[in-house]
């Protein structure tokens, strides 16, 4: 007989305020940094759900943030679902028409914005029907404030509830967080996280196999806490007792690294695009508290985790998950059954998607619906399930999500897994290019391009071909000052691929496009190479 308690963002709190209350969360402003503790965070939430209290905020309704990494969107990752309400997280860098469907969809309460973000935001608000208030939170920007009884001042606010809100009644299956789809094959869909779902996710990130995140880490979530909760990080963050240095909208290259530098962070996360961002600033740079950097969200190529290793000596990994996985599902480390590899096969482990964290179960399934065999060369449609998995989808798309009659989550992407639950993903489902009769991987021809010292970045998208149905075409970014040709390509994939992969056509591009996540956007890609004036 077990006792029955909540697992919620209360316990959250009460762990990182009664246990944790000293430790350092950094923030970079604009005008420099903000240092306080966890026991000051959770004492301010305590007082922001006063706040939504205050503003008439219904228990269940959605609060809406346009937020950096900062401390006062960590306030609201507390306070909010703290409180019996739903935190809804925006992505800023959608299209205007994106964000007021989502708002919409959502039907919003309130929203919490950063002054800088308000050029963003308040054009929007004529169509915004549901929105009663906006909470402007000055992160340094100098955007002006709109003169309007509904716009309302987050410190000012804070500073009128002088007690902690009375504590909420919730149950652990109660709605915590909402956060849309990027919309790639379709209208955004909106994943609603359990306050269960939140809570086992973070103990999941605190386990050896998956980021071991412990009290003595120092966190910097790069990825955004607009977008699946930072990867469930700020959360991990609070379980464990571990500080937090927030980047805020300092997102530019040289301070992010001076902030992993300065203050000696043992763990990251971000895209790969961040990475590649930085890495020209790796040498003579002081990365040596670093344990471990992650990159998800789109495939790591395995030249540039070699050149974190080499100029570094950081472990750049790799992780897959999405936004209705919470999102990790898997993560790359190395087990017992790699140590007598050659440091090329560690490396090349490291940079594959790695094997499900516990509490989440993988398998693959053909085209005729038949389970795959485990074997490492087989490929599937990768489903996954487990209690930190979506079952449905909230809104107007409310109802069950890509889900199996036996409830796995169809992900749409095609992958294989070995004898050792090791994952790797062949392509998404909508991208493979099928030439011939026959699949080629265009994730595959992605990282083998990039391995190419001179090549920044490459995507493969399928053209139309009257022979063989389908051919790829490359679409590549070189390096600053590099001058390379297609044949020059042609040999450099000649041995690394099958003959009958190697592109018929390469199109030198100053930049391929991509998503609001930093994904290749595929879609847009195939929009741009489809027309003749595009060069």
């Amino acid at each position: 007989m077990m006792q029955e308690r909540s697992l919620d963002v209360a316990m959250l709190m009460r762990r990182a305020e009664g246990v944790f209350g000293h430790k350092r969360i950094v923030t970079a402003t604009a005008a420099g940094e903000v240092v306080a503790t966890w026991g000051e965070v959770v004492a301010r939430a305590r007082r922001l759900a006063g706040v939504l209290d205050l503003l008439g905020v219904p228990p269940e309704a959605r609060v809406g943030t346009f937020g950096w990494n900062s401390q006062r969107h960590l306030e609201l990752y507390l306070a909010v679902p703290g409180s019996g309400r739903i935190l809804h997280t925006l992505n800023h860098r959608l299209f205007a028409a994106e964000l007021t469907y989502i708002i919409g969809d959502a039907g919003d309460d309130v929203l919490f914005v950063d002054r800088s973000l308000l050029p963003t935001v308040w054009p929007l608000m004529a169509e915004l029907s549901t929105v009663r208030h906006v909470v402007v939170m000055d992160d340094g920007g100098g955007e002006p404030v709109p003169d309007d009884p509904r716009v309302h001042d987050y410190d000012e606010l804070l500073a009128r509830v002088t007690e902690p809100a009375a504590p909420a009644v919730i149950a652990e299956n109660d709605a915590a967080g909402l956060c849309y789809t990027s919309g790639t094959t379709g209208r955004p869909k909106g994943v609603l996280y359990s306050h269960r779902s939140i809570v086992l996710h973070a103990l999941i990130l605190l386990g050896a196999d998956a980021f071991a995140i412990s009290e003595r880490d120092v966190v910097m979530p790069i990825v955004p806490m607009f977008h699946v909760n930072a990867w469930g990080l700020p959360y991990a963050a609070a379980m464990a007792g571990a500080g937090l240095v927030l980047p805020g909208p300092r997102m530019a290259p040289d301070a992010l690294a001076s902030l992993l530098s300065r203050h000696r962070v043992t763990f990251t996360a971000a895209v790969p695009a961040i990475w590649r961002a930085v890495e020209p600033l790796l040498p003579g740079l002081d990365l040596s508290a670093l344990r471990m950097a992650v990159s998800g969200g789109s495939a790591l190529p395995l030249s540039l985790s070699q050149s974190y290793a080499d100029t570094a000596g950081v472990t750049l990994s790799s992780s897959w998950g999405m936004t209705e996985t919470s999102p990790l599902v898997t993560c790359a480390r190395l087990a017992s059954t790699h140590d007598d590899l050659d440091a090329a096969a560690q490396r090349g482990i490291l940079c594959s998607p790695g094997r499900p964290v516990p509490l989440t179960e993988l398998r693959l399934v053909d085209e005729d619906g038949r389970i795959v065999p485990h074997d490492g060369a087989t490929p599937g449609e990768v489903q996954v399930s487990g209690p930190t998995i979506a079952s449905g989808y909230f809104g107007s798309d409310a109802g069950r999500a890509s889900v199996t009659e036996d409830g796995w989550l169809r992900t749409g992407d095609i992958g294989t897994i070995d004898a050792d639950g090791y994952l790797r993903i062949v392509d998404r489902t909508k991208d493979l290019v099928k030439s011939g009769g026959e699949w080629i991987s265009s994730v595959t021809l992605e990282n083998e391009l990039m391995a190419h010292p001179d090549v920044v970045e490459a995507a493969v998208v399928a053209v139309a071909d009257r022979r063989w149905g389908e051919r790829p075409l490359a679409c590549v970014v070189l390096a600053p000052g590099r001058d390379l040709t297609a044949e020059d390509l042609r040999a450099h994939l000649t041995g690394r691929v099958a003959s009958w992969w190697v592109p018929d056509h390469f199109r030198f591009v100053p930049e391929i496009p991509k998503t609001a996540t930093g994904k290749f956007a595929k879609v847009a890609l195939r929009r741009q190479v489809a027309d003749p004036d595009v060069p």
